[in-house]
């Protein structure tokens, strides 16, 4: 048996205490700053408010404060703190946690730098860590809710890093006949993939708003025109993965994610809204000013692409779904899709 922390009480990191705690091991849930209702309910009955699921009895409960003792003799750490909280983790976490426990990431997400380059988190988070320490940071993706891994149905993730061995023995920790693991050394191949598909589900969702639009029904769907946008999609999250310098075969879990992430979810209802004719400003008031990774990931990647093309790497006209999502939330521009755009001869075999 191994000790597991768990680093933030949000859905997903939760819903991966089912098979750490079906494997037979000790699970330790800590709230963040923001997740001190959440623990509370918890040590009521076990029920997550926000997953909608009860937890399984034996799960020991924390808020921040009790971060020492949820730490004392932990195997692995899972840092579950969404992309907004990131910087939060690596100011008021890292210099607190064991330098020898390796840490497993949920979090999506990339940062842009100066030059233009994606770079995805769990290798932020390695060169952000306190100087002189030599922590080891994890990175999980894949088409996985939380609510349905929760439920025990069928999941395919990818574990990433550095070290095999480490990824071998976290798989056996975690895997289960439910929650199948990949196992993937290209960190920048698979973290860059899932961190994207967040940005194109909110272009591929747009096709429905504009069908209930045209349609003039709520629930309206019509399904080549978002099978289109979804194609797109994946040409040019093909092409971005390459450019963070990622291997295309990992575009399996971007675009896997892709796939989950526009049935459902905020991200689906934002480019809903947005097909419909609503402004970006009047769909964020819509959904109570709620801040979306979809947003944040569509905006930093439309400004890496331009930066990379003033430097001569790329040319925007490679990527106009993108284009045209950073214009509808940055700029106001209505949604008008680029369908020529998309289309092109290829003479060469």
């Amino acid at each position: 048996m191994s000790v597991i922390t768990f680093l933030c009480a949000g859905q997903m990191n939760s819903a991966i205490t089912f098979p750490a705690f079906e494997n037979g091991h000790e699970v330790r849930l800590v709230g963040s700053p923001l997740d001190r209702e959440i623990i509370e309910r918890l040590r009521r009955d076990n029920y997550h408010p926000t997953l909608k699921r009860t937890l399984h009895a034996g799960i020991r409960y924390y808020q921040k404060e009790e971060l020492p003792e949820a730490l004392e003799g932990a195997d692995l750490i899972l840092n579950g703190v969404s992309s907004f909280g990131i910087d939060w983790f690596v100011r008021e976490m890292l210099p607190v946690l064991p330098e020898k426990v390796p840490i497993l990431s949920v979090t999506k997400g990339m940062i842009c730098e100066e030059d233009g380059a994606l770079t995805p988190y769990p290798i932020y988070m390695q060169r952000m860590q306190p100087a002189g320490r030599q922590m080891r940071f994890f990175g999980i993706g894949g088409p996985c809710t939380s609510y349905e891994l929760a439920d025990h149905d069928d999941s395919h993730v990818a574990f990433c890093g550095e070290e095999m061995e480490t990824l071998r023995w976290m798989r056996s920790l975690l895997g289960t006949s439910y929650y199948h693991i990949s196992l993937s050394r290209d960190v920048r191949g698979v973290e860059s993939a899932v961190a994207l598909k967040n940005a194109y589900a909110l272009g591929v969702s747009l096709a429905v708003g504009l069908a209930e639009k045209r349609d003039g029904q709520i629930g309206a769907v019509h399904y080549n025109s978002q099978a289109a946008l979804f194609g797109q999609s994946v040409r040019e999250m093909t092409e971005l993965i390459r450019l963070c310098h990622g291997l295309p075969e990992n575009l399996i879990f971007g675009a896997g994610d892709l796939y989950v992430t526009i049935f459902g979810g905020r991200t689906r209802k934002i480019g809903t809204l947005l097909g419909r004719g609503l402004t970006f400003e009047e769909a964020m008031r819509e959904l109570d000013g709620v801040t979306l990774e979809s947003i944040v990931i569509a905006t930093r990647t439309a400004r890496a692409v331009r930066q990379m093309a003033g430097a001569g790497l790329v040319r925007t006209e490679d990527f106009p779904l993108l284009m045209h999502v950073d214009e509808i939330i940055n700029q106001g521009k209505p949604v008008s899709i680029p369908w020529d755009a998309f289309t092109f001869v290829r003479e060469e075999i």
